[in-house]
Parts: structure tokens; C-alpha cells; sequence
């Protein structure tokens, strides 16, 4: 499941595979762009956004693109075989004479001005992993609405960017708070905590190939409590819960504690 540090990792590779090099092959494959041709332009860079992709192209263009649940680009050389997906979830495919972006199941691609970008970003608040985090920024955010459950704020992109469904059951495990648990409600030292807990995960994890939040790399182990119910929780030994949380129309899975964290639960 694409998180800010996989989209980071994916900004990355792209970045290093295509920027300072003309493209020599572009397909995009929504309607909407479906006769667009970026071929000869120069890649300029490829930058995350949270959870969007920015790739820029001389003459001013900017290919915006998002992995939502399932989506990935993959990057290949000319004598690799593609291994993304089958060949009709491919949305895009940027080439150059050494290498080939592959981009698979993206719910959203669309070509914007590069001056136009805060169109498709300007509604984010502080990136996690970007220059622009401002800790005091995202608590504010989260405070701004005391009312709101936990977990909920955290997905929210518009408080702070980059969090997913995997990192909010393990920060609310790692405050010791339950996801359902109203923001107002959290402690001081809870609340002036988070931020920094955040970004020290999404840093730790930004260059592994395969994520932690235990600091464990053995299989079951890796994380605290997303996806482990009901197995024991690695702290206290309770068998750990899981249950949705969201409105009817976006229902994430969230896992918890019932002993190690505290606050209301469905």
C-alpha cells in the first residue's frame, strides 16, 4: 500500500532513471491525454508531493500522477522484462534511450503547467518528507478540529502529508491511543509528539525496500499492529483488534491494542 516514504522511493528511482534525459517514448493512456505527445522533451524532475508524483518536462509541463491504493510506477531497462501488472492496467509509459517508467493502476494522471501545480498540491499540508515540514504546522492542523477522531485526522492529507493507513494504526499504537479517540483528547506530551514521531518513521523508512516500525526486519514482526490481528501484540501479549473506521464511502482497516492503548473504541 503506497505511503509517503513509497512514494518518495518512487520519485527517487524515477528521477535517477529519467531527469537530464530526452524522452524518446510517451503514452499515456487515459482519454483525457490520449493524443498528448511529450517525445523529445527533456525529463527535468521528479518530485513527491505527500502522496503525489510530479514530473516535470521542459516547455513548462507536469505530469501529475497518484498511486492511490494499488498504483506503482516501475522502472526498466531496455533488455528487462515488464512485470508491473497485465498490460491493460498499464496508464503510462515515459522512455528514454536507456531506461522505461512503467505506470500501473494510477487512479489519477494529468498533464498540468508547471505553474499550475498548486492546483493539483496547494491543497496539502506540511509533506513529512519534503523541505517544506513544519511540525508546529501539521499540530495546529490536527488541532484545528478537536472534535475528529485520531486515525481520521491523520489520513486526512489536507493536516499533514504522507501518512497512510499502515502508519496511523502504528502511530496511534506508539501513543498508546486508540484511532477512535477525539484529537482534543490527547495529552500534551502526546500531542507535541506526534509530529516528530511521524516524520521519524517515515525517515526510517524512506530507503528500506521493505518497511518497519519495530526496527525488526523478521517476518510478523515488522510492524506493531497493522495487519496482525488477531495475533498477540508484541508489547503486552493481548490478542490485537481490528475493525474499519471511516465514513461508508472510504472504510480503512485499523488495528489496536485494547491494553497498551487507550480511548474509545467502535
Amino acid at each position: 500500500m503506497p505511503e509517503g516514504d513509497t512514494v518518495h522511493q518512487s520519485a527517487h528511482r524515477l528521477h535517477t532513471a529519467l531527469s537530464g534525459h530526452p524522452l524518446t517514448r510517451s503514452d499515456l493512456r487515459v482519454p483525457k491525454l490520449a493524443t498528448t505527445d511529450l517525445t523529445t522533451r527533456t525529463v527535468l524532475d521528479v518530485t513527491a508531493r505527500g502522496k503525489h508524483l510530479l514530473t516535470r518536462v521542459e516547455g513548462g509541463l507536469t505530469l501529475h500522477s497518484h498511486l492511490g491504493m494499488d498504483g506503482s510506477w516501475r522502472v526498466y531497462t531496455p533488455q528487462e522484462r515488464w512485470r508491473g501488472g497485465p498490460t491493460h492496467q498499464i496508464r503510462a509509459i515515459l522512455a528514454t534511450a536507456d531506461h522505461t517508467a512503467v505506470g500501473y493502476r494510477l487512479p489519477v494522471l494529468e498533464l498540468l503547467r508547471t505553474t499550475d501545480e498548486h492546483h493539483a498540491v496547494g491543497h496539502l499540508g506540511p509533506d513529512l518528507l519534503g523541505p517544506d515540514w513544519d511540525p508546529e504546522l501539521a499540530l495546529r492542523n490536527l488541532r484545528a478540529d478537536p472534535e475528529r477522531a485520531l486515525g481520521e485526522a491523520l489520513l486526512d492529507q489536507r493536516n499533514l502529508a504522507g501518512i497512510g493507513n499502515i502508519y496511523k494504526s502504528e502511530l496511534c499504537f506508539l501513543l498508546r491511543a486508540t484511532p477512535w479517540l477525539p484529537v482534543g483528547e490527547l495529552s500534551e506530551e502526546q500531542a507535541t509528539r506526534l509530529p516528530t514521531l511521524a516524520k521519524k518513521l517515515l525517515e526510517a523508512n524512506r530507503d528500506r525496500p521493505a518497511r518497519t516500525t519495530t526496527g525488526s526486519t523478521r517476518p510478523g514482526q515488522r510492524l506493531y499492529v497493522y495487519g496482525r490481528a488477531p495475533r498477540p501484540c508484541l508489547r503486552c501479549g493481548t490478542p490485537l483488534r481490528a475493525a474499519d473506521q471511516g465514513d461508508p464511502t472510504r472504510r480503512r482497516p485499523t488495528y489496536w491494542c485494547p491494553t497498551c492503548q487507550q480511548g474509545p473504541t467502535p
